[in-house]
């Protein structure tokens, strides 16, 4: 379902899957469960609840980033059901795509697709990757005169639920899609793929040799997801996923049961054509709720866990019977989202990333969490990771700092106060998603400091439910949005900065040239240094992507559910293993 690149998410939903592909998320307050490098919406605790915690910092102890009540699966209930809750249902179910790239869409396919979303490879906790033997038995690389072969020993019994084989001809649809933007796939990014020459048959199908133009590391960038051959033309990728599923290109351990598109559900139980562990579980029903409603159904005894990101949601949750808090660090940065095609000049979006007081957004976003966290200024990696530095590109911050930026590019104040250039004022709205209350103070709280600076800034308002259409298609001017963070920088570094397959078409043939060099760069420390210059030199430049916040993951889980929590690197929809995920025995 997914390269490794970050899924986009907003300040409500949860990220990331195991994939590295960042998936886009929303900041918010409830909502759901996630995905890879993907885009996330931004989502806390109260002062009277959890105790008080912080982000780690490099080489500290990460097990205190992950509480998922542990237990194996033989002492669990067999059967049961477990429902949770989702920010957004579709409509667009295509992962790899654009439109289809959300935290939301991988969570919901994690259980049913593990060939999408997990492909190759398997990750714990701390972000280590050993291969994936439910799929990919062995992988193995050589490196001979400046060229990579890469072999792939597939698991006989991988078959899709079509019953077509998992085998050469997959993964060679997989690189034909995502090795160039140029095919007319709408594809997040290209990646290692780029680099990839050929993928040949070795002594059968079931044996994988692939061929590099250079070397890759790390070399689970590559098939972490893995496509169905009848997804082969851009009309198919691009559009034959709106409304429709496909479970028959999928393969994992759950099935879909029923998709309801009217009431926004969707059921799963256990796939009989699943060769790998078999679930605990004998159904799991994923509804589509806006975090008001969450909090309701989580009350309600409706849904078994929910995201309590924000004080008023922890507040609302306080005290509800049989129910526990589970708490960690969220994998998520970002929250000043800008669309450099709608914001164009680069001096304002330089006035913007000036005009934002950090600490205070944090302190509105973290108000009764008891969490304290250091300014974050990296899309790539948290401050934990040994890799780590601070990027964001202005030093001089404040209304006036942000006042001067755009009086130096040629702008000055009208009648109103608002700055313009040629009669042109600066002017845009931030576009707030879900009906949490915490969420909105902070997007207040950014839009105020902007408007400090002297620009025109409103507030765009959208149900949680239109994040992945209006984010995904770019309908926005700056939205309170970010995306997952993995454990390594190279993959993240393309997808954000190259200038071909980054979303703001931002950056030049220099920068282009320097990503190009950091996934040959096999000594992991080097190679995220590298990632991490990059992206200093881009944000200085480009200012496309503000960093305000990271920020824990607190979920509200039923007492009693075993094997669900903050996961760090492991599972961002906070499930480790669907196999393992159940009931305690009573």
């Amino acid at each position: 379902m997914h390269p490794r690149f970050p899924p986009i998410t907003s300040i409500t939903t949860r990220t990331n899957e195991g994939n590295t592909m960042r998936n886009l998320t929303k900041i918010g307050g409830a909502a759901a469960i996630a995905a890879a490098l993907t885009l996330t919406a931004c989502g806390g605790g109260g002062a009277s609840g959890p105790e008080t915690a912080k982000g780690q910092e490099a080489g500290s102890d990460l097990s205190k980033l992950i509480s998922i009540n542990e237990k194996p699966a033989a002492d669990l209930e067999q059967g049961g059901k477990v429902t949770l809750p989702l920010g957004n249902i579709g409509p667009d179910f295509n992962g790899f795509s654009n439109n289809g790239n959300s935290a939301d869409n991988t969570a919901l396919h994690r259980p049913i697709d593990q060939a999408g979303t997990w492909g190759c490879w398997d990750i714990a906790f701390d972000g280590k990757v050993v291969p994936n033997k439910d799929f990919c038995e062995s992988v193995d690389s050589e490196v001979k005169d400046g060229k990579q072969t890469i072999t792939i020993k597939v698991n006989e019994k991988a078959t899709y639920n079509d019953g077509t084989p998992i085998d050469v001809k997959a993964f060679q649809n997989t690189w034909n899609i995502l090795k160039s933007p140029d095919a007319g796939y709408d594809i997040v990014s290209s990646g290692n793929y780029a680099f990839v020459e050929s993928v040949e048959a070795g002594s059968s199908d079931k044996e994988v040799i692939v061929k590099t133009s250079q070397p890759v590391y790390p070399l689970d960038s590559l098939f972490t997801g893995i496509i169905h051959p009848a997804v082969n033309t851009p009309e198919i990728f691009n559009e034959g996923f709106s409304g429709d599923m496909h479970p028959e290109w999928m393969a994992g351990p759950f099935k879909l049961d029923e998709y309801d598109s009217a009431a926004k559900t969707v059921s799963l139980v256990p796939n009989e054509k699943w060769w790998g562990t078999k679930p605990v579980l004998e159904n799991v029903v994923f509804r589509q709720l806006e975090s008001s409603a969450q909090t309701a159904a989580f009350k309600n005894g409706e849904i078994d866990a929910m995201s309590a990101n924000t004080i008023s949601l922890y507040k609302q949750l306080e005290g509800t019977k049989d129910s526990e808090v589970r708490r960690g660090q969220r994998l998520f940065a970002g929250g000043m989202n800008i669309n450099a095609q709608k914001i164009t000049d680069a001096a304002v979006r330089k006035a913007m990333f000036a005009a934002v007081d950090r600490e205070a957004i944090r302190n509105v976003r973290f108000n009764g969490l008891n969490w304290q966290e250091p300014s974050s200024g990296s899309m790539l990696l948290l401050p934990f990771s040994e890799y780590y530095q601070d990027n964001y590109p202005v030093k001089e911050t404040g209304p006036e700092a942000a006042k001067k930026i755009l009086t130096d590019a040629g702008y000055t104040p009208n009648a109103s106060g608002i700055m313009e250039k040629d009669g042109v004022p600066v002017s845009y709205k931030v576009a707030n998603f879900g009906d949490d209350p915490t969420s909105l103070a902070t997007t207040q709280t950014l839009v105020d400091q902007l408007k400090a600076g002297g620009m025109d800034v409103g507030i765009a308002q959208h149900g949680s439910a239109d994040f992945g259409k209006i984010v995904g298609t770019r309908e926005f001017d700056v939205s309170l949005s970010g995306y997952t963070v993995s454990a390594d920088a190279t993959e993240g570094v393309t997808q954000f900065y190259n200038s071909e397959i980054n979303v703001n078409k931002l950056g030049d043939a220099e920068l282009d040239a320097e990503i190009a060099k950091v996934a040959s760069i096999e000594d992991n420390a080097e190679r995220n240094k590298a990632a991490m210059e990059i992206e200093k030199k881009h944000m200085a430049k480009y200012f496309s992507m503000g960093v305000l916040f990271n920020g824990p993951q607190i979920s509200f889980v039923r007492t009693g559910l075993a094997n669900y929590g903050p996961s760090l690197f492991r599972s961002l929809s906070q499930v480790p293993d669907w196999t393992t995920l159940g009931w305690e025995k009573k």
